[in-house]
C-alpha cells in the first residue's frame, strides 16, 4: 500500500559525495518517521540514520559528522547527502518508512535499496 522508491546510487572515489532520495507513494496519511539501512556484502543490515516528526536526526557513530539526513514532507520524501565517503561506506542503502495509513492503519514500508560503491 505504501511504495519506496530509492534513487543517487553510484561509483565515487573516495572523499567524493552522493545524495540519496527515497519518495513515498501510495495511501498515506501521514509518514511519521523515515530511516536509512544499509547492507554490505557479507554483513547484516546496519542503520544508517533516521528521522522523525520532531526533525530531530540520529545517525550512527560511522557516519557522525559525514552524512545528513532530510525529509520534505510537502514532497513526501527524504534525502541522506552522505560526503567524505570511504570505501566501508560501500553497501546497498535502504529507505525505510513508518506512519499512518488513509484507512486508519499502519504501515512500515521498506525500498528495493540503491547500491553505493566508494573506489578508487
Amino acid at each position: 500500500q505504501v511504495q519506496l522508491e530509492e534513487s543517487g546510487g553510484g561509483l565515487v572515489q573516495p572523499g567524493g559525495s552522493l545524495r540519496l532520495s527515497c519518495a513515498a507513494s501510495g495511501s498515506f496519511s501521514a509518514i511519521s518517521y523515515w530511516g536509512w539501512f544499509r547492507q554490505a556484502p557479507g554483513r547484516q543490515r546496519e542503520l544508517v540514520a533516521t528521522i522523525y516528526n520532531n526533525g530531530r536526526p540520529n545517525y550512527a557513530d560511522s557516519v557522525k559528522g559525514r552524512f545528513t539526513i532530510s525529509r520534505d514532507d510537502n514532497k513526501d520524501a527524504m534525502y541522506l547527502q552522505m560526503n567524505s565517503l570511504k570505501p566501508d561506506d560501500t553497501a546497498v542503502y535502504y529507505c525505510n518508512a513508518a506512519g499512518r495509513l488513509r484507512n486508519g492503519g499502519t504501515f512500515d514500508s521498506w525500498g528495493q535499496g540503491t547500491q553505493a560503491t566508494v573506489s578508487s
